[in-house]
């Protein structure tokens, strides 16, 4: 009998891991997932697949903890989603945020040098590497230029994926994401912060939405659609980088606009802008081509702008009637 495949996930607990760790489980993967130490994490989102899946703790910033599991669980692939990942709270911890999200690629990479060098490398890169973008859409080739200390601490993991790929010949690539939500969005992120606000103030549990800059816009996919390009990378031929992206950009008030109307309100009627949520150095306009995806790969996204806010707000619906019960 052939052997299954196995995973090993950091950061799944969170919408992208929980997502991909499903997935795998369908595809008859044996999945291991890294957690914080000392229970710190909420499980919410694998409630209904933990009994088929291996947790063990971890730390980004300790190099022989991710030895001992590399070499302890000798996984096949690899899929690196753990960082911290929040622009804003970037610039307040910049030093923080350059020894997870930047180094902790390169412990996990010297991890899997060291312990499992045949095992497929996946790091969530992002679109924010190219910040202050030379061109739109952005390509693979596109100059790259952060604007905020998370994506310089993305851009130093996403060039060590390239080096260790062409030093030691590993199988290892990043795929530059750009904006992905779903109902397991954080609460911090912007796009989940308006559904959940919109179905509370629908719900008479609050009053008004603040936000910041209404027109910024982003090019905004559906999670369920990026992991699975992400598990495609890992399945080609040859390692190599791919944006994922729908190549089409919404503004924040397109966003709310759309949220508000599935309840029945006007969002003009709750919003209030507050410059306190404008970033300090907000991104010229990033939206990703992803045209060497679908030409190598055969990925495309499949839920378009109006239906993943439409998945949104019905889960967030449930969730805060659930509240008031």
């Amino acid at each position: 009998m052939a052997k299954k495949p196995s995973a090993f996930i950091t950061g799944i607990t969170g919408q992208d891991g929980s997502y991909l760790a499903e997935m795998l489980l369908e595809k008859g993967y044996d999945v291991v997932g890294m957690v914080r130490p000392h229970g710190v994490e909420r499980l919410d989102f694998l409630s209904a697949i933990e009994d088929e899946i291996t947790l063990v703790e971890g730390d980004l910033q300790d190099q022989h903890n991710f030895i001992e599991i590399i070499s302890d669980f000798k996984p096949d692939e690899v899929y690196n989603f753990a960082a911290q990942s929040f622009v804003p709270v970037s610039w307040s911890q910049p030093v923080l945020t350059g020894d997870i999200t930047a180094l902790g690629v390169g412990r996990l990479l010297e991890a899997i040098r060291i312990s499992k060098p045949d095992a497929k490398f996946f790091q969530a890169s992002s679109s924010e590497i190219f910040g202050d973008p030379l061109q739109e859409p952005q390509t693979e080739e596109t100059p790259i230029n952060p604007r905020n200390p998370y994506g310089i601490a993305k851009l130093f993991g996403h060039m060590l994926v390239k080096n260790y790929r062409n030093q030691y010949g590993m199988y290892a690539c990043s795929g530059i994401l750009y904006n992905h939500e779903s109902p397991r969005r954080g609460l911090k992120f912007v796009t989940r912060k308006i559904t959940y606000t919109a179905t509370k103030i629908k719900l008479g549990m609050a009053n008004e939405l603040r936000l910041g800059n209404l027109d910024a816009r982003r090019d905004w996919g559906y999670a369920e659609d990026y992991v699975r390009g992400m598990w495609m990378m890992l399945n080609q031929d040859v390692a190599d980088d791919y944006i994922l992206s729908t190549g089409v950009t919404h503004s924040v008030r397109e966003f709310v606009d759309a949220a508000f109307r599935y309840v029945g309100l006007n969002y003009e009627d709750y919003v209030v802008v507050d410059e306190r949520f404008y970033r300090p150095v907000e991104p010229h306009q990033l939206v990703g081509n992803p045209a060497k995806a679908k030409e190598k790969m055969g990925w495309e996204p499949n839920v378009g702008f109006e239906e993943i806010i439409k998945r949104m707000m019905e889960a967030d619906f449930v969730a805060v009637s659930q509240e008031l019960a």
